[in-house]
């Protein structure tokens, strides 16, 4: 394979790599607190003929970064939506029983009485345990900006925790807005107060659609470059193998 092959090869694998990452932002653009995912690329220059001191430049795939700008915070004004304005992550259960981080705190209460997701995640406090709400609060309770759930009376019935993250970017995906942290992955993240749990908002996806439609469009115009840099660069090598036999 010549050199323009590989070259071409090794844009076109990355290429298909962001137009998958960038189909994903878009199909998530409506969940709440999902953070948008970008390839990181790097150029990898290796050496082709040491005599003639040239070399060559490969694109690299390294892998994605998660893009943790703010996401809008929209007013709801129910009193089972909550948006983070800060740095920090919500924990959660999964149904599953996985541990999870995320940002979305559109909440509903479950049959058994806890504090879940609309996709029934259980959200947990600083110690990392679900929380439970007496069968008849209904909605009459209070969110503080530290998370603090109080009754009308004012009595204390827990408190949503609020956590950071060192390493945001080992986070891996699992489905509806949340992530969870690899093993190795520098432990259990401490509780912060970094950031305000506001009541009566939701956090939005950080996902812009037209700058992410725009993306898909550019990448499938220079993946398709890429393709038809590797079939001429074939054609070519088929129709010197051609002459070649003719002529011996």
């Amino acid at each position: 394979m010549s050199s323009a092959n590989h070259v071409s090869l090794s844009l076109a694998t990355v290429l298909e790599r962001s137009l998958n990452s960038t189909a994903h932002n878009i199909a998530n653009m409506s969940t709440s607190g999902f953070k948008a995912s970008r390839p990181l690329l790097d150029s990898l220059t290796l050496p082709t003929d040491s005599s003639l001191g040239s070399s060559i430049s490969f694109v690299q795939d390294k892998g994605n970064y998660l893009d943790l700008t703010q996401g809008a915070m929209v007013k709801t004004d129910s009193p089972f939506d909550v948006a983070l304005s800060g740095p920090d992550w919500f924990a959660y259960q999964a149904p599953d029983g996985t541990e999870a981080f995320g940002r979305d705190g559109r909440l509903v209460i479950s049959s058994e009485g806890e504090l879940t997701t609309t996709t029934g995640a259980a959200i947990l406090d600083a110690d990392g345990r679900a929380i439970t709400l007496p069968p008849d609060i209904g909605a009459t309770f209070t969110i503080a900006r530290d998370g603090t759930i109080t009754d009308t009376d004012g009595g204390v019935l827990g408190q949503i925790g609020t956590f950071a993250i060192e390493t945001p970017n080992a986070l891996s995906a699992i489905g509806g807005g949340l992530y969870i942290l690899p093993p190795g992955a520098g432990g259990r993240p401490e509780r912060s107060d970094a950031s305000a749990v506001v009541q009566g908002f939701v956090e939005q996806s950080n996902v812009q659609s037209t700058l992410e439609v725009t993306r898909m469009m550019d990448i499938q115009r220079a993946y398709e470059r890429a393709v038809r840099v590797l079939e001429e660069t074939d054609q070519l090598t088929q129709t010197a193998i051609q002459r070649i036999s003719r002529s011996v």
